[in-house]
């Protein structure tokens, strides 16, 4: 007698997104001193028909939603934890800037043990070197150098 095989929670996923007729979702990934190029790149993503998660929270400006330090912590945690959400539901990741800090590299070897496309604003900064260059018209994703870490 034949077993059915289960389908994964990523299996269903898919297939819920492809009965539903959903277009491409692509997470945005990056250093949030990279927040105006972020919104760039949602902006050409959602014109060339792609649905678009990012991180909706700067850690790195005061806000009052983090002044204390222990709170602060608390959130960053949380915060981290919705992003790896979002690469979850997203078709591909796309990391923007010119920088990979400790965040963004965590996220990107997420998305890689996730079986997620990555694309780069910058692929020059790809530290598995292993990403064809993106196409000319996403050239306006570019960013001014980043200072030091």
């Amino acid at each position: 007698m034949l077993h059915p095989q289960l389908l994964t929670p990523e299996q269903h996923l898919l297939t819920a997104k492809r009965g539903l007729g959903l277009p491409v979702i692509v997470a945005i990934c990056g250093s949030t001193r990279f927040m105006d190029a972020m919104a760039e790149a949602d902006l050409q993503e959602t014109v060339a028909g792609r649905i678009v998660v990012r991180p909706g929270c700067d850690m790195k400006h005061r806000h009052q939603l983090r002044a204390d330090s222990a709170d602060a912590e608390a959130l960053k945690y949380r915060l981290d934890d919705l992003h790896r959400a979002k690469i979850r539901l997203a078709d591909e990741v796309l990391i923007v800037g010119n920088y990979i800090g400790d965040s963004t590299r965590s996220e990107i070897d997420y998305a890689r043990a996730k079986g997620k496309p990555i694309r780069y604003t910058h692929p020059e900064i790809d530290p598995y070197g292993d990403v064809p260059p993106l196409p000319d018209e996403i050239s306006v994703y570019q960013t001014p150098a980043a200072p030091g870490p």
